[in-house]
């Protein structure tokens, strides 16, 4: 593949068209695979790619528990015998 476009792309109406060029052993990985499934080759690499690259979610638990104060582990303790800001 050296010296030859590996990749082009085509947009029309939010959908993308990704062309991309693959050694031939991989290309017949996909066709023997997508044809387990029964889908063709190029949706089971769509399908691939998208759930590659599909958004990340933010986690909303992500400092759920944060209690504002500045007192650490070093301080576990004081923090027990305050009651845990009771």
């Amino acid at each position: 593949m050296t010296g030859r476009q590996a990749c082009s792309v085509h947009r029309l109406a939010g959908v993308t068209r990704l062309t991309i060029e693959v050694d031939d052993k991989v290309a017949q990985r996909v066709a023997e695979a997508a044809a387990e499934r029964g889908v063709a080759p190029e949706q089971l690499a769509g399908e691939v790619v998208a759930e590659r690259f599909r958004p990340r979610r933010k986690l909303a638990f992500a400092a759920i528990g944060a209690s504002g104060s500045t007192k650490g582990a070093a301080e576990a303790d004081e923090l027990l015998a305050e009651g845990f800001g009771r």
